[in-house]
């Protein structure tokens, strides 16, 4: 098969779960023999397309203008020019399938495009930006997680705040308007497509919820590859780690707050970059017993989960996957999280982690001396760990989807 990969942003410029998963899966795929390659789009100025190769894929990076929220919300509605290098890419690429990743930033008269030239194409539905133009569901103007558009006044809202203007009621019903509109022409090329995946049930239900047809939504959690765990010379303290954005959405300062009731014999190790909000960091470091460790690199990572009794998951928003629970069960990690959407479904409560409630530093901080003290629970949580798929599993699963696709196409 020839199949191309759309994604919103990719490596080097840009790095995140997404993006990862697509370096990952394409790579796979190339390695079982089909053909395969990425098209992206850039943040730099003016306008361009260009061609490299990674291992043998071909990566097409399309760029117009500089990122910014408002010009990657008017690509949605049109981009001539981002447009004509995708078609540019279909004529040259002839793909046979098209894996959308994320549309971001880029028009939906792409995948127009590929229903007129008759190219099925496949949708992973990694967050919730195809209903919620902020994507994760957090409110702009009172950080707080949303149902979804209400007559799309609460997107006005979000939009003005998110632009740093004031809530000026007259103004909310009119900006209302272009995000219905947005939200139609995306509903559109959902149901277009020919299959949607979903990364866990939980995305699956809150999108059947909002009006997509069950039966077109595949649950096909991502996979990992992952090394063996490394030995680990004993230690004495009890180690808690947390791996991620440093941001308040993620809520690490609930973390934070709740290590500061636990004994000395504790440790906080935190890991991520601590320059994609420095003011947060600045908050988070004022407890002054959290270890930073700044951004880790991919074998960091693993030697760090090595290290550690107990992953934390604090987030206060709706995470549609999460990788570091994937990556910490894989190093035999139990995990501390939220009773929260895909989280409250992955970790399984007394099983192979605690849950507890949102954003409540008391029960995170019983849950966190629990562990402490109890070794024996510790270890019974460390035996119920599942086992997590390969990459290589997961795109079997995926390339399968692909075929059959391309048999219904057919018919």
């Amino acid at each position: 098969m020839r199949i191309l990969h759309l994604v919103h942003q990719y490596p080097p410029d840009h790095v995140g779960g997404t993006e990862l998963y697509t370096v990952w899966l394409t790579r796979a795929l190339q390695q079982q023999g089909h053909e395969v390659a990425v098209f992206h789009r850039r943040s730099a100025e003016g306008t361009g397309l260009s061609r490299r190769v990674d291992d043998g894929i071909a990566i097409w990076s399309v760029w117009h203008g500089r990122f910014q929220p408002t010009s990657r919300l008017l690509a949605t509605f049109r981009n001539p020019a981002l447009l004509h290098a995708f078609q540019e890419v279909v004529a040259t690429f002839r793909p046979d399938i098209v894996h959308v990743e994320h549309l971001m930033g880029l028009p939906t008269q792409i995948l127009d495009h590929l229903h007129q030239q008759q190219i099925p194409y496949v949708v992973t539905l990694w967050d919730f930006w195809w209903v919620c133009a902020n994507a994760q569901l957090l409110t702009n103007y009172s950080q707080e997680i949303c149902d979804g558009p209400n007559f799309y006044l609460n997107c006005a809202k979000c939009a003005l705040a998110r632009a740093n203007q004031p809530q000026f009621p007259p103004a909310i019903p009119p900006l209302a308007l272009p995000l219905a509109w947005r939200n139609g022409r995306l509903r559109r090329v959902l149901q277009q497509a020919s299959k949607l995946i979903a990364p866990a049930e939980f995305v699956k239900q809150w999108y059947v919820d909002h009006g997509l047809p069950a039966d077109k939504i595949e649950v096909l959690p991502p996979g990992l590859d992952y090394p063996s765990k490394p030995e680990v010379p004993p230690h004495d303290s009890f180690r808690v780690g947390y791996l991620g954005g440093l941001s308040w959405q993620k809520g690490v300062h609930v973390l934070v707050e709740a290590f500061a009731q636990l004994p000395e014999t504790a440790e906080l190790w935190i890991a991520g970059d601590t320059q994609f909000d420095p003011d947060y960091v600045k908050q988070l470091k004022r407890s002054g017993r959290a270890k930073f460790l700044g951004k880790l690199d991919r074998q960091q990572v693993w030697e760090t989960l090595a290290q550690l009794d107990v992953v934390v998951v604090p987030s206060l928003w709706y995470e549609t996957f999460c990788f570091v629970v994937s990556e910490a069960f894989a190093m035999g990690v139990p995990v501390i999280t939220n009773d929260l959407g895909v989280l409250g479904e992955r970790v399984r409560d007394g099983v192979d982690g605690l849950l507890v409630s949102p954003g409540d530093v008391d029960q995170l901080a019983q849950a966190l001396q629990k562990l402490h003290d109890d070794p024996n629970l510790l270890h019974r949580l460390r035996q119920n760990i599942p086992t997590i798929d390969t990459v290589a599993e997961h795109t079997a699963v995926v390339t399968q989807l692909y075929h059959e696709t391309l048999k219904q196409i057919t018919r």
